[in-house]
């Protein structure tokens, strides 16, 4: 089977420009419908796609935080290259956790947190989530069941490495998060079983911004750009863009 690998996407219209980041294993496909969104809304919307992502797990597994961080930086630095001076930062998952990193980081407008990982352990159903894209590859890939199990058994084995290194990168960051100032709001599914639900209000709470928000959405799960409440969630984050102090 062929593979057509995601690419980035660049919406632009307005002035205000809008960093879309996706999650773990994601891809730009993840955040499309809110770009075309705040596209129609006169946002301009940009979206980076991580290296190691929407391809084979074997190139995943050769790339880990660092690189991914250094592409949202990237993007971050294209935006401002094509003449953005204000730009917001609207992540999911894994991209929430680079949104929140960003805040304290770099300038940025605003923040839009969207089911962030707030800790990681070995139980922790991200490192399942992660198998089960592997396997899905696999067996897209067209390889039997056995063959699977047997590469799966391997790609665990070195993952480790990998895995390690993410739950260091989240540890990191939460732990930053109260150098955060800028206005936030903080999205999270009652659904998700990917995260621990709870973690938002922890953001909520330790966050440093005198404007910031939280939502829960009670029928939204992990993914929850593209759930069942995604255009609950496209207005709401219409509504807290558009209360930003924009200078353009």
């Amino acid at each position: 089977m062929k593979f057509t690998p995601p690419k980035p996407f660049l919406f632009e219209t307005g002035k205000r420009a809008v960093l879309l980041l996706h999650g773990f294993t994601g891809s730009s496909a993840d955040v499309r419908m809110l770009g075309r969104f705040l596209q129609e809304n006169n946002y301009t919307a940009y979206a980076p796609q991580y290296k190691g992502h929407g391809v084979s797990p074997d190139l995943l597994l050769k790339t880990g935080p660092s690189d991914w961080w250094q592409d949202v930086l990237d993007a971050y630095e294209h935006l401002r290259e094509l003449g953005y001076q204000e730009i917001a930062v609207c992540g999911l998952s894994l991209g929430a956790l680079f949104s929140l990193k960003l805040g304290f980081t770099k300038p940025v407008k605003g923040i839009v947190s969207m089911s962030a990982p707030t800790k990681m352990d070995s139980s922790s159903p991200i490192i399942s989530g992660y198998m089960d894209y592997v396997r899905n590859y696999k067996r897209l890939e067209g390889k039997s069941q056995e063959t699977i199990e047997l590469e799966m058994q391997d790609y665990a084995g070195k993952s480790m490495d990998q895995i390690a290194k993410l739950k260091d990168e989240i540890n990191s960051v939460i732990q930053d998060i109260d150098l955060i100032y800028a206005p936030i709001f903080v999205v999270q599914g009652r659904l998700d079983d990917m995260v621990d639900v709870d973690g938002a209000k922890r953001i909520y709470d330790e966050v440093q911004s005198n404007e910031k928000h939280i939502k829960y959405y009670e029928n939204s799960g992990h993914v929850i750009t593209i759930d069942k409440e995604r255009k609950i969630l496209q207005d709401d984050i219409l509504q807290f863009l558009d209360g930003l102090d924009w200078q353009v």
